[in-house]
């Protein structure tokens, strides 16, 4: 089985990649990462497994016709995780988030559909719905994004959706909450306030920190979505959670506690369009066969614990 993965030199694209070829008895798969290698997109992600000869990385961009249709050829299933992702980064530039998430899905779903694939998995977010401040969001809510980011993501899968029902294009859409682990670049939360501890900085909160997230451990997500890469049904999409909400200013108290640096907290200007919570009701996902298995807790300390003993990997991604 020829699986193409895009974006996999990204954060969880690596780790899901890195699950296919080191758990179960995979012998028969060979993977190709398509990576444009922005900032984002680190090689040292995938270091461990770069001499491995089921694994083939190729350098290229999603929105480039004819460099998609050369790496499709051949491929059994896509699993798209190529995207700008930074919110904050969107509020300043949202063209270039509309060009890969919107028109290089496009591309990648044209290139699918000529090539006749099994499988196109189509990972999104749980930003696309927008905020919440009670309950949960089930997968047929309607989707309400609120930043360009968002936005971006949500018009993906918009197109993903469209070419299932007009093509028969078989895709599955994944929504995933706020992931954390290793290997995540700096600019985001979590990965963000370890590294400014470790340089001696504080922590920077928008608002008063009151803004609410649903922490999923990156290893369970990918669980998740080799699960519904396998078992998900063609046209649907599938909520993926972790089952832990926390305040932004909980989250940056429970890193500062682990740190042993608990004064180092302060406040900032809070962003544009900030959305207040996120939830998601996965029961869908749970009904393949799937639960998240790594509490906050034990997974933020392991967090730490590798941000500490990889200086190497992020101090070059920092200024």
């Amino acid at each position: 089985m020829k699986i193409l993965v895009t974006g996999g030199c990204g954060f969880i694209g690596s780790h899901f990649i890195r699950r296919l070829l080191m758990e179960g008895n995979n012998d028969k798969i060979k993977i190709i990462n398509m990576d444009k290698l922005t900032y984002a997109g680190n090689p040292n992600n995938l270091k461990d497994v770069k001499s491995d000869k089921r694994y083939k990385f190729i350098k290229a961009d999603i929105c480039g016709r004819r460099a998609v249709e050369k790496c499709m050829k051949g491929t059994d299933i896509i699993v798209h995780f190529a995207a700008e992702t930074h919110v904050d980064r969107s509020i300043i530039d949202a063209g270039s988030f509309v060009r890969t998430d919107v028109l290089g899905t496009c591309v990648l779903l044209e290139s699918a559909r000529k090539a006749g694939v099994e499988k196109f998995v189509h990972i999104s977010t749980d930003e696309v719905y927008g905020s919440v401040e009670k309950g949960r969001f089930r997968e047929n809510d309607a989707v309400m994004p609120n930043s360009p980011y968002a936005a971006s993501k949500a018009g993906g899968e918009l197109l993903a959706r469209s070419y299932f029902v007009t093509h028969g294009l078989p895709v599955v859409i994944v929504r995933s909450s706020n992931n954390y682990g290793p290997f995540q670049h700096p600019e985001k939360f979590i990965p963000h306030s370890i590294t400014n501890l470790l340089r001696g900085r504080n922590i920077r909160i928008y608002g008063n920190g009151s803004n609410i997230r649903d922490w999923l451990f990156v290893k369970d997500n990918c669980a998740a979505l080799e699960t519904v890469m396998k078992k998900g049904k063609p046209g649907e999409s599938y909520n993926v959670g972790g089952g832990h909400e926390k305040t932004n200013i909980d989250a940056a108290r429970k890193i500062a506690d682990i740190m042993g640096m608990r004064d180092c907290i302060e406040f900032v200007r809070d962003r544009k369009g900030h959305d207040f919570r996120y939830a998601l009701n996965w029961k869908k996902t749970a009904a393949l066969g799937w639960k998240p298995e790594t509490g906050f807790d034990s997974g933020l300390a392991g967090t730490v614990k590798w941000y500490r003993e990889n200086e190497w990997w992020w101090k070059p991604l920092v200024s």
